[in-house]
C-alpha cells in the first residue's frame, strides 16, 4: 500500500488497497490505524477534502473499525 502525505494539521499519511476496501491513516503523533471496508469513494472524497482532519472526524472515524 502506497501512503500519500497530506497537508494537515493531525494526519500525516493516507494509504488505501482498493482490492481489500483497506485504508490506513497515520496521525502526526506517528500513530498509524488500520480501516476497513472502506468504499473506494469515501478514500477518494478524503484525499481530496480541503480538511482531512475534519472529513477524518465527520466520515471515518468510529465508522470503519477492523474487528
Amino acid at each position: 500500500m502506497t501512503m500519500i502525505p497530506v497537508s494537515s494539521s493531525a494526519i500525516s499519511y493516507i494509504g488505501y488497497d482498493s482490492a481489500t476496501m483497506k485504508m490506513k491513516i497515520t496521525f502526526k503523533q506517528s500513530k498509524t490505524y488500520d480501516y476497513c471496508n472502506v468504499p473506494q469513494n469515501v478514500f477518494d472524497d478524503f484525499l481530496n477534502a480541503s480538511s482531512q482532519g475534519i472529513y477524518y472526524d465527520l466520515h471515518i472515524k468510529d465508522k470503519y473499525n477492523c474487528w
